[in-house]
């Protein structure tokens, strides 16, 4: 049951109409320090966004943010902050993923063909080292071990890459969900953004869908949305849902 929840999970994400602040490409250029510290200190950033994703609650940790069988088992209640960092330290690759997913869900973030090419050649280029590391093993040919390390080395290097992109990616993305690129004119759209009245949209899990890559590097829009109102002018039943946002959230000062 567990495995076809994730599945169907997966399916959704493809169907969801928000778009990350920033690809992949552009994050380097977006925030060229954090770029550089999720780098360096890749455990460090993971553990920090995870905290930061979860709006610095602990209490609500779980292991792999619910999205592994053993999330839940691991004694994240007694001591979050100790799970957290041996989540990040020994399963540094599921933490970032784990991170993403749970921004994804969150404002129905789709991720585009670009960033998914990204992240398969990644992988393709791990998967094709560890099958020249095993062929050299059995053969035992020099050349072949060469090519195997040569190989081995620029995966590690692509892996080490990706991750720090998509870390700073989910970092400008929570930047921008706590107004903290300070509050700015909002800009009419142009006519191939709008909807028409009688197009059926899905309801949205976070903010209203965002315009495509092009958009001015910290343009903010509405946060949170906010359910059209009945007829007599006062806001819908049950809204804004209980506990949210949380406390502090969004910061004084942000403007819509």
């Amino acid at each position: 049951m567990a495995s076809q929840a994730h599945l169907e999970k997966m399916q959704l994400r493809q169907n969801y109409r928000n778009l990350w602040h920033t690809d992949l490409v552009s994050t380097i250029q977006a925030d060229t320090p954090y770029c550089c510290f999720a780098l360096w200190c890749a455990p460090c950033a993971s553990y920090l966004l995870r905290k930061r994703a979860l709006y610095n609650d602990m209490s609500r940790y779980v292991c792999c943010a619910g999205y592994l069988p053993c999330s839940g088992r691991c004694g994240e209640s007694k001591c979050p902050e100790f799970c957290l960092c041996t989540e990040v330290f020994l399963c540094f690759g599921q933490s970032v993923a784990s991170t993403r997913f749970l921004l994804q869900d969150e404002f129905n973030i789709q991720t585009t063909k670009c960033d998914n090419c990204i992240i398969g050649f990644m992988f393709c280029l791990q998967q094709i080292a560890c099958i020249f590391s095993i062929v050299a093993l059995i053969v035992g040919s020099d050349e072949i071990q060469e090519a195997s390390q040569l190989l081995s080395c620029l995966a590690d290097l692509v892996y080490c890459t990706v991750c720090a992109c998509m870390q700073t990616q989910h970092k400008v993305e929570m930047d921008k969900r706590d107004g903290m690129f300070g509050p700015q004119p909002m800009a009419v759209p142009p006519p191939q953004q709008m909807s028409r009245i009688d197009q059926a949209i899905p309801p949205s899990a976070g903010y209203p869908p965002q315009p495509a890559y092009g958009h001015p590097y910290g343009q903010p829009y509405g946060y949170p949305p906010v359910p059209p109102p009945h007829s007599h002018g006062g806001p819908a039943a049950g809204y804004p849902p209980a506990g949210y946002p949380p406390s502090g959230y969004p910061p004084s000062g942000y403007s819509r």
